[in-house]
């Protein structure tokens, strides 16, 4: 995926989550009671809903940042291995061990994101 892309992508996604986390009704001046009715209840970022999501956004996150790190070491740990051959032994000892950190990291963050939720 190239640069541009990739930028209008962020865009669409930082968009989106402002569109979600906006307060709709108390920018129109027709729902004046369904603006006041918000404000004596709390508004979307207070509800046990916003606060899943948040958690569901953040755990995804983390699993998919944990996911292109293990990717991008099995795929350098192969290159290494095809480049010298006799060196594919601890290669792969600090493959593994690597990825078993990463791994690691990557569960205690979608445990975090989750008890957020609670």
């Amino acid at each position: 995926m190239n640069a541009k892309v990739s930028k209008v992508l962020l865009c669409m996604i930082a968009v989106g989550l402002v569109l979600v986390f906006s307060d709709v009704a108390s920018a129109q001046p027709e729902l004046e009671d369904a603006a006041a009715h918000a404000e004596e209840h709390g508004t979307f970022l207070t509800t046990p809903g916003a606060k899943g999501l948040g958690g569901a956004i953040g755990a995804g996150l983390a699993v998919m940042g944990g996911a292109a790190g293990i990717g991008r070491i099995g795929g350098s740990a192969v290159e290494s291995m095809a480049r010298q051959p006799e060196a594919s032994g601890s290669i792969s000892t600090a493959m593994i061990i690597t990825a078993a950190m990463i791994e690691g990291a990557t569960l205690f963050a979608v445990v975090v994101g989750l008890l957020g939720t609670m």
